[in-house]
């Protein structure tokens, strides 16, 4: 998915940012350039939140010229739908004209201006969501998209790289990554896997990490209406009590032995088809072990990882309703690296380990071993600090992938 390239200037970026974190570069820009949505899903709420808010194109603009924002910052463009944002033709063409370094996120439902946008203004790389086969899609998603995803996979990949994004689930299952693999490797694609989270932008409803993968595709199916008018009013309720939590452990019930079995059992779900895959198995492997609180790793993603919401509100990461700040009051420079959020990133890099977001935790399992592939872990651990792969302390990250070779 990244070049050997990418990872030597995020780790020079790294050393930059830990060493002088007054004046940190970024290397991820994810503009959220609006919550407007076209989908119904269930995992996600973007779509029912009232008002609609929109980043403006001007304030686009003034974000990309900030300091802490270079040419090889890469921007995402998503939403909700971005291709919806009302000035998304002439946010595009600035960014295929002034920074060509940007990717697009899509849920592909109206294919054909997906596969014009790429065509006009063709993106670094094209994110596509795609959670399962068709009947779990049109569950999972509330619309029956799954014809379009595969309209636009068609329509781009002669174009411009494409990775289907596929969200692992109480919504769908393992069958159903194993069919997207296939998808994707029928059209010469790559997969991201990533693993359903309490976002808190996403005003998601089931508590991420309790409920067993697939545990509620025989749930009820509820309309798009049903949720518009009900099911917002428990996501904002789960929100405030998502706030006073900080950064504690997850927590699985010990009384549950049919959970803690199917947390063991995890591992030996995941289709062989993974391991073709780049970056995915990994990914999983560790998710299973960070449930039953064997991985322990800091969170230095947050230090050159920077999201910003339609509203302007910048987090201090994805998972967290804890902002930094916002750009309609101040600009991106002094939200992200004040005095003030220099100290709130210094203790959250060093005490919170309570997401499993692809966003942020890939880049602290990259780092990892890819530094262990030079210094021993106990010579590591002196400059970053101590960290596990499972629950043997001691044990490297290539010695835990060879019990699974």
């Amino acid at each position: 998915m990244y070049s050997n390239l990418d990872y030597v200037k995020r780790g020079i970026r790294f050393i930059n940012n830990t060493t002088f974190s007054g004046s940190k570069k970024i290397s991820t820009l994810m503009l959220y350039g609006t919550d407007l949505c076209d989908s119904g899903c269930k995992h996600c709420l973007i779509w029912a939140k009232r008002p609609v808010k929109h980043l403006k194109f001007e304030k686009i603009v003034e974000i990309m010229n900030s300091k802490c924002v270079s040419k090889s910052t890469l921007v995402g463009l998503e939403g909700g739908e971005f291709l919806l944002h009302p000035e998304a033709d002439k946010i595009l063409e600035w960014f295929s004209k002034n920074h060509p370094n940007f990717d697009l996120l899509s849920n592909c439902l109206v294919p054909d201006s997906v596969i014009n946008a790429v065509k006009k203004y063709p993106p670094k790389r094209l994110y596509i969501s795609l959670d399962g086969n068709k009947e779990t899609y049109k569950y999972m998603r509330g619309k029956d998209g799954y014809d379009s995803v595969l309209k636009v996979i068609k329509g781009c990949k002669d174009i411009v790289p494409i990775s289907a994004m596929f969200t692992l689930s109480p919504y769908n299952s393992f069958k159903d990554l194993d069919h997207v693999i296939g998808v994707c490797k029928e059209n010469n694609i790559d997969v991201r896997i990533g693993v359903y989270n309490d976002i808190e932008f996403f005003d998601t409803i089931e508590k991420a990490h309790e409920h067993e993968i697939g545990e509620l595709q025989e749930e009820k199916k509820v309309s798009f209406k049903d949720v518009k008018d009900g099911l917002k009013d428990i996501a904002i309720s789960k929100k405030e009590s998502l706030k006073t939590q900080q950064y504690e452990k997850i927590s699985i019930p010990k009384h549950d032995e049919n959970k803690l079995k199917a947390v063991t059992d995890f591992q030996a779900q995941i289709p062989k088809s993974v391991k073709s895959t780049e970056e995915n198995f990994d990914f999983l492997l560790l998710y299973d072990d960070w449930r039953k609180k064997n991985v322990k790793m800091k969170c230095y993603s947050i230090l050159d990882s920077v999201v910003i919401h339609p509203n302007g509100d910048v987090p201090i990461c994805q998972n967290l309703d804890l902002k930094l700040g916002n750009v309609n009051e101040k600009s991106l420079d002094e939200v992200f690296n004040s005095v003030a959020s220099q100290k709130t990133q210094k203790e959250y890099v060093h005490n919170c380990n309570q997401c499993w977001i692809n966003f942020h935790r890939k880049y602290d399992i990259v780092m990892l071993r890819t530094l262990e592939k030079i210094f021993p872990k106990r010579i590591i651990e002196v400059i970053y600090g101590k960290y596990q792969w499972c629950f043997d302390k001691n044990m490297t990250y290539s010695d835990y992938m060879q019990k699974y070779n």
